[in-house]
């Protein structure tokens, strides 16, 4: 998930610095979260539904990578929604 983590530069990072792998990592599960639903993981046995959106998320945010200026989903949704 290079490319996602691409989109999660760190604060004052030179160029090619590694990217912010927590925030990544922490706004992918929020993705997989989002697509999952809260009541598909409230079932007794949610891992196939789990995996399916992990792979959901995984394939959106891979289509994504290819579009120019793309920015995280998450990311952008709490700068125009902020907590």
């Amino acid at each position: 998930m290079r490319a996602f983590g691409a989109r999660h530069p760190l604060a004052r990072a030179a160029a090619g610095a590694e990217p912010d792998w927590k925030t990544a990592e922490k706004h992918l599960t929020h993705l997989i979260e989002l697509i999952t639903g809260q009541t598909a993981l409230a079932q007794p046995d949610a891992t196939g539904t789990v995996r399916r959106a992990e792979n959901g998320a995984v394939q959106l945010l891979v289509t994504l990578d290819t579009v120019a200026n793309y920015r995280c989903p998450i990311c952008v949704k709490r700068r125009r929604d902020p907590l």
